[in-house]
């Protein structure tokens, strides 16, 4: 791996002796601020550079899910033959001018430098002497320290390695822990950002699925991988995550998914500014069904009669019908019964005669 990524050794450290140089200016040349933040300005300069690509990435993931039902149907309809299922999905592509692997080419350029960083540091960590750090600032970045932990120390390293640094062992994990927890907490948010507000919800398939089991997949990775990543790649990784979720948040409030929950949010707020044009026939018709729906009454009670011969009742039955109601709301009489508790005759009617036995 050194022969292949050679070149990029001597790439990645000759632009990190070239920020360690700038911020030497300022901070110590030996001391972790001047060194972290020559690694933090690394990414910055490479997400810089692949910001086009990012921009590739958004329009092929939109396209992707756009594609989703067209690709399911596919999938049903050539269940049985592979082959015309893998030839219809290549049709499909070429029709559209999707391509699948335009969403992973940010981190596939990344990946490159990743591995390369990690070689540098882990040259570092071992004395050994690479791309254009010599003697000297090999020296120098093995005594810088991050929060008491150097640069080049990994999380599962022994104490006597540890102390050989200038370190100790507590202060080593601590700072590794701390830092693969926000590497996972903000690879989580990243993710589940795009699914709960960039993502249109009216839409099932596969695809938001398989975003959804990534968005727990990926902090794990982040959590076991981390133990065996050098302080520096850390700080790599933590600031590359970082800005991804500043990058995304950017581009979700300004060109989010139609059909999204972050789309709404920005027709909303066009909308309150004055700043959205509406279609005037989609106006009037809005307007209209408000109208209708706050002028809308409830039908009147009919009687059987009326029901079927379609006629609508009269004022005066009306009248009598709303007197009926309100007398059958009042309360009854204790004992539940039309009977008096004192005669045993009916109310308003006339008398039952007594039987002959009990004359």
């Amino acid at each position: 791996m050194d022969t292949i990524l050679g070149p990029l050794y001597y790439a990645v450290s000759w632009i990190i002796v070239q920020f360690h140089s700038f911020y030497s200016l300022v901070f110590d040349r030996n001391s972790g601020a001047a060194w972290g933040l020559s690694i933090v300005s690394l990414v910055v300069l490479i997400r810089i550079c692949l910001i086009p690509l990012f921009v590739k990435q958004i329009k092929a993931t939109r396209n992707m899910q756009a594609l989703q039902p067209k690709m399911k149907a596919i999938q049903e309809r050539y269940k049985s033959d592979k082959q015309r299922q893998s030839e219809e999905m290549m049709k499909l592509y070429k029709e559209t001018g999707t391509n699948p692997l335009s969403s992973c080419l940010p981190i596939l350029a990344q990946s490159p430098f990743f591995i390369s960083l990690y070689q540098v540091l882990n040259h570092i960590a071992q004395g050994k002497v690479v791309g254009v750090i010599d003697k000297p600032l090999l020296e120098s970045a093995r005594q810088a320290h991050i929060f008491g932990a150097p640069l080049s120390v990994k999380f599962m390293d022994s104490a006597s390695k540890v102390e050989s640094l200038g370190a100790t062992l507590t202060d080593v994990r601590v700072v590794t822990v701390i830092m693969i927890v926000l590497m996972s907490l903000s690879q989580f948010y990243t993710q589940r950002q795009l699914m709960t507000k960039n993502v249109d919800l009216t839409v099932k398939t596969p695809f938001m699925q398989q975003q959804k089991m990534l968005m727990y997949v990926f902090p794990i990775m982040f959590a076991v991988f981390g133990i065996n990543f050098p302080v520096g790649v850390l700080v790599y990784w933590l600031t590359t995550n970082v800005w991804t979720m500043g990058q995304q948040m950017f581009v979700i409030r300004r060109n989010p998914t139609p059909g999204s929950l972050a789309f709404e949010q920005r027709q909303e707020r066009l909308r309150a500014k004055g700043k959205l044009k509406e279609d005037p026939a989609q106006v009037e018709a809005k307007k209209a069904a408000e109208a209708a729906r706050a002028s809308r009454q409830q039908p009147k009670r009919q009687t059987k009669s009326q029901r079927q011969t379609g006629s609508q009742p009269s004022a005066g039955e009306q009248a009598a019908e709303q007197q009926k109601q309100d007398e059958s709301s009042k309360p009854k009489p204790a004992g539940g019964s039309s009977r008096s508790a004192k005669s045993g005759q009916r109310k308003g009617g006339p008398q039952r005669p007594k039987h002959p036995s009990k004359k």
